[in-house]
């Protein structure tokens, strides 16, 4: 074991008279010793019980002759973060958390790690983490939160952000929009939608590295703590079979994960932390993968915001392991790959059924043939960009209009709400990529506000930055090489034509390459918007967002 190297023998005696001066007895000191990462905070809905989480994951690995030890890692709720100069750091958290879990790890040599997170970067920050230490791991997530109820209405946090948009429009009154946001969040939990942190938390068991019904099972449930204790139990058996992530997390797992991703129409910020766990496994997952498997993969569940569906349907209807089950049926998942259970992933979803094809459709009656992610290509992103398909209105598939450019979401969002933009209008926001942020926001704000003042039919959004899991409309995000990085997106003038075209995967701007040489050579990027701390740091290690935007 690890924790042997520090813990045992006469060289060991210092090591346990720290272990002794914190009440752990011999015989604890002696059995393997499990690090607990807690996020758990008083900021976050979807951290604020994850105690009851730890406490469950502490007792599991008691009762299989473990010592459960445990720590914190950070988390940002991008809700709070959102619009403002705090948005800079959710994405960049991930890394933090990846690191200081590294550093807590080595330092102390557990045996083995249960990972708990519930939110946006948590989940993917802590699978970095199980990547990259390669020490058996298992992830238990905190559980999704109910969706609000109003006037017989689902209601969920998208619902307040467009609500906005409707006040800003003079649709509602500010009383009904009190009204509204004390009904959208009825409790803890990871936001009720198919947003980011519920996609990774579904795509932790597509992985393999988490158990059946992490993603789905609700943060006030019996079974969520019943997960937790079992997943205590299991990282025990990790541990005795040296079971570790980097034998669960291959080129398979990564494909199952981008095909339940499609059949669901995940957040589009999949698309980032797919390839960042994968880096951190050694493995090099391109944006093709992505596009190849959207092409094959039917599109199952419609899951707010794409429909009005939300996880606690989604669970009731079989959850993760029936839509995968339903995959199979056609051989879209790889089913020999492993996992935490012990078992292939095939194991795991042999006997679960689809019980609502309401929420779930059968794999003979799809939504749509393809998946709910496209990447485009194209001059204005040579390098990929990514849009959520599902979540566009039919009229936008195929637009073409004149950009309005803006140097930051910020005035992009005082340009909607002041009614500056037209319908057929092409919203261009660069220089909000993750150098260019730095951080790369999520921009919920202009989508909600699109969305709420009911234009998300007539105008599309483009950006180097990135889109909230809760956005809808024609939202394209992740354009690369982003415009610090001298991409394309740079040389956009307002008024210029742009060719979106989702269906045929293509994003253009109409301009000839001679034009653009010669914007090129005029081109003079901006100064850093952040000079100093972490996120000056960030930006000068900070990869694109096709490479997953890692820190090289």
């Amino acid at each position: 074991m690890n924790s042997d190297k520090i813990k045992e023998g006469p060289a060991g005696a210092a090591v346990r008279s720290l272990f002794y001066a914190m009440g752990y007895t011999r015989g604890e000191i002696d059995r393997p010793i499990i690090g607990i990462v807690n996020s758990q905070n008083e900021i976050v809905p979807g951290h604020m019980l994850l105690d009851r989480i730890a406490s469950a994951a502490k007792a599991g690995v008691l009762m299989s002759g473990g010592t459960p030890i445990e720590f914190p890692a950070i988390g940002i709720c991008d809700g709070i973060a959102m619009g403002h100069q705090g948005m800079k750091y959710p994405l960049a958290s991930r890394e933090l958390i990846c690191d200081s879990i590294e550093a807590m790890t080595m330092a102390h040599q557990f045996d083995g790690l249960v990972l708990i997170p519930n939110c946006d970067k948590v989940v993917p920050g802590m699978l970095m983490a199980a990547a990259r230490l390669n020490v058996p791991s298992i992830v238990v997530s905190g559980g999704a939160m109910r969706a609000g109820r109003a006037n017989g209405n689902a209601l969920d946090f998208n619902s307040i952000m467009e609500g906005i948009g409707a006040y800003k429009n003079g649709d509602v009154s500010e009383d009904e929009l009190e009204t509204l946001s004390e009904n959208v969040c009825p409790g803890c939990g990871s936001c009720s939608g198919l947003f980011t942190a519920n996609s990774m938390n579904c795509l932790t068991e597509a992985l393999g590295m988490g158990l059946p019904y992490n993603g789905t099972a609700l943060c006030d449930s019996g079974e969520r703590i019943r997960i937790a204790k079992t997943a205590g139990v299991r990282i025990m058996e990790l541990v005795r079979n040296d079971i570790r992530p980097r034998d669960i997390l291959t080129i398979d797992a990564f494909r199952n994960a981008i095909t339940v991703d499609m059949a669901m129409a995940g957040s589009t910020n999949t698309v980032l932390h797919l390839p960042a766990i994968a880096h951190e496994a050694g493995i090099e997952l391109d944006l093709t993968v992505f596009d190849e498997r959207s092409r094959i993969t039917p599109y199952l569940a419609k899951i707010s915001p794409s429909g009005t569906h939300h996880i606690e349907d989604l669970h009731d209807a079989g959850g993760i392991p029936a839509l995968m089950n339903e995959l199979a049926k056609k051989s879209l998942l790889e089913t020999n790959a492993r996992t935490v259970t012990g078992h292939t992933l095939g194991e795991n979803i042999a006997r679960s059924k689809v019980v609502d094809h309401n929420v779930i459709r059968a794999i003979g009656d799809p939504y749509r043939a393809q998946g709910g992610l496209a990447i485009l290509r194209g001059n204005l992103a040579p390098d990929g960009a990514v849009v959520k398909e599902s979540a566009v209105a039919e009229e936008m598939l195929v637009h073409s209009g004149p950009a309005v450019v803006f140097d930051s979401e910020d005035e992009a969002v005082r340009a909607i709400w002041d009614k500056e933009i037209r319908k057929g209008d092409v919203i261009v926001i660069r220089y909000e990529g993750p150098k260019g942020g730095p951080g790369m926001r999520e921009m919920l704000g202009p989508t909600s506000s699109i969305a709420g003042m009911g234009m998300d039919k007539d105008v599309a959004l483009l950006t180097d930055g990135r889109f909230s899991g809760a956005s809808r409309g024609a939202s394209i995000g992740h354009i690369s090489p982003e415009a610090m990085n001298e991409g394309p997106i740079a040389l956009v003038e307002s008024g210029d034509m742009i060719d979106i075209d989702i269906p045929g995967r293509s994003l253009n701007l109409r301009l000839s390459g001679e034009e653009l040489a010669k914007r090129r050579e005029k081109l003079r990027l901006p100064e850093p918007k952040v000079k100093t701390g972490y996120l000056s740091r960030y930006a000068r290690l900070v990869t694109s967002a096709n490479t997953g935007a890692v820190l090289k």
